[in-house]
């Protein structure tokens, strides 16, 4: 134990950290130059296309050091960005020591404060990276300073790299050796493990990936989970290559993989303890919290006749990201459907699109809202409406309490007027602002989580021309005046597109609402209304008139009689068709009703 480092990365987004991680793959020649590629452990196409980390990865490499002992480092690489925190807390819990990865060209930004916190509550050894120190615009200097005021140390202690060029690495290595403290724990002990992630495989169950505590975890014993109560045997263990490599035994430090032919997802949970059956440990281990989830959206199959397939699509996702949050519903307008819990917009993002490119479901994904409380005006009880359609009638209801994050943001003083109106035409409120340097300033709002579910950090980039950081933590829930916003069309309310915004809002959104649908949605034969109401009050209107078909093309000559007989019929027809007819709502509408700043 005394030769092994557990380690994570943590940094902001895009401030190299998946390509410093193929360096020190290509360093300690885990990975040979041949199958060498960049971003070498992110294993999802749409890592690659996008450039994010969006899943936490483990991999095990071997290091013979100037000393002449041979090392194991058990790399846990992290997402940065804000909505996958969650991935970070749970690599955290697995280690001992985080290298820290500051932009020499940006600094430090939110998420980077954001997720060393989360380091140094669970006491991990930080070594600061200095990255990219290879471009012409790298600012080592003032960015060391900044490291500094935020860790204090000494300024020495700092490493200088480039994920580019290779520089440096040998110098993370040395400090990952001589700073990191090797893991405790007792081989001796009865084995406690801790699962900090698992995955899917079809043709072998679930893979459940442990970092053992004490004892060890051989192959053929007989297991039980924590948490869920059950047993089963340990058909392989083993650790984490770039594949799986199975070992006859696993012990007390280390990082590794348990199959046990688990075929159900609901069988295991991230964050459960892993103990032998026959020599149970004393306790559980306390690791990271359940998740919250942030935004709440319904996910429909287009085909009702695809629920089944769409269910067991969302619990393989679950295994692969223990973040998302799903129960069954239904609607009206779409059928049997799940109502999904997401940590924020990238994150449903990804879900569509994994749902889509992994599992082949096309899905139809109603407008994204967060959870309110309800209070009634008989008695004191409270109602959790994570649904506008679950929202009592305004006759019964006393009021509705949302929730409010803390935000940061550090950005450039240029760019400071427009976040203030930014935060402010969001209802937010300012709490602090103060300079981390003279060219760096950090504000704090208090704001409502629904105001920046949609676009809020997309218009906060284009603002601040993509200098501004933003990072948040939900603080509590207060009394707003709330109002439920539906969309009718012909009359009938379409559930997928009711909303719960601000009375003060309503009128704005409900406008912009009918006119963006009024440019999705097909012309019938027939016309039809597209109205935003409050209750019983309509707000806002749109007409998409009807395709008229020429029935006066065939009439030559002759009265003027026989076409107004013919128009009058047409006008007939078109009334009855217009009662029975129903408009269908095409499932890009879905998407497209979402970006209306567009």
């Amino acid at each position: 134990m005394e030769n092994i480092r557990n380690f994570c990365i943590i940094a902001h987004i895009d401030h190299g950290k998946s390509t410093l991680a193929d360096r020190l793959l290509e360093f300690t020649s885990t990975i040979d130059k041949r199958n060498m590629k960049a971003q070498a452990l992110d294993d999802m196409d749409i890592e690659r296309e996008r450039g994010i980390t969006i899943k936490s990865h483990a991999i095990q490499m071997n290091h013979k050091h100037t000393d002449g002992k041979e090392y194991v480092l058990n790399l846990i690489d992290t997402p940065g960005h804000v909505d996958f925190s969650y991935e970070v807390s749970r690599s955290i819990a697995a280690c001992e020591g985080a290298l820290l990865i500051v932009d020499a060209t940006q600094g430090i930004q939110a998420q980077t404060i954001s997720n060393l916190y989360l380091a140094i509550e669970h006491d991990l050894e930080i070594i600061p990276v200095i990255n990219k120190i290879d471009m012409p615009s790298a600012m080592v200097e003032e960015v060391s300073d900044q490291i500094m005021d935020l860790i204090g140390g000494q300024i020495q202690d700092i490493v200088l790299a480039s994920g580019k060029t290779g520089e440096g690495v040998e110098d993370i290595m040395n400090a990952i050796i001589n700073m990191v403290p090797a893991p405790k724990g007792n081989v001796d002990e009865p084995l406690q493990a801790l699962i900090f992630d698992s995955n899917f495989n079809a043709y072998r169950g679930v893979i459940a990936y442990f970092r053992i505590l004490n004892g060890s975890m051989k192959k053929g014993d007989k297991v039980k989970f924590v948490n869920t109560g059950k047993e089963y045997l340990a058909d392989e263990v083993g650790i984490l290559k770039m594949d799986l490599l199975p070992q006859p035994v696993v012990k007390a430090g280390n990082v590794g993989y348990i199959i046990t032919g688990i075929k159900q997802s609901k069988e295991i949970k991230v964050g459960d303890t892993i103990t032998q059956s026959s020599n149970p440990c004393e306790a559980a281990i306390q690791g990271f919290e359940d998740v919250k989830p942030m935004v709440f959206a319904g996910i429909f199959p287009i085909d009702n006749d695809d629920y089944e397939d769409l269910r067991d699509s969302i619990e393989k996702l679950q295994l692969n990201d223990a973040s998302l949050v799903y129960e069954p519903e239904s609607s009206l307008a779409l059928g049997f459907g799940f109502r999904c819990g997401f940590l924020g917009m990238l994150h449903l993002e990804i879900i569509q699109e994994r749902l889509w490119r992994e599992f082949g479901q096309s899905i139809i994904t109603t407008v994204p809202n967060v959870m309110y409380k309800a209070y009634l005006k008989k008695g004191e009880e409270e109602l959790i409406v994570n649904n506008p359609t679950d929202l009592p009638e305004p006759t019964i209801l006393l009021n509705v309490k949302e929730p409010y994050i803390r935000a940061q943001i550090i950005s450039k003083p240029e760019y400071v007027g427009a976040i203030i109106s930014l935060c402010m035409d969001r209802r937010g409120e300012i709490i602090n602002q103060v300079y981390l340097t003279e060219s760096r300033i950090e504000l704090s709002f208090d704001l409502p989580l629904a105001e920046i579910v949609f676009d809020f950090y997309d218009i906060l980039k284009s603002i601040s021309r993509g200098y501004a950081s933003f990072d948040y933590e939900l603080t509590d829930y207060r009394a707003s005046d709330l109002v439920k916003l539906d969309i009718k069309l012909n009359g009938e309310n379409v559930d997928a597109f009711s909303s719960l915004i601000h009375r003060d809002k309503a009128y704005y959104f409900g406008r912009r609402m009918c006119a963006k649908l009024k440019t999705l949605l097909p012309r019938q034969q027939f016309q039809i209304a597209i109205q935003a109401a409050i209750g019983q009050k309509v707000i806002a209107r749109e007409t998409i008139s009807a395709l008229r078909k020429d029935v006066t093309a065939k009439c030559y000559g002759g009265d003027i009689t026989r076409k107004r007989k013919l128009l009058e019929k047409q006008k007939k027809g078109k009334k009855k068709m217009r009662q029975i007819g129903s408009v269908e709502v095409p499932q890009s509408a879905f998407m497209e009703v979402l970006k209306l700043n567009d």
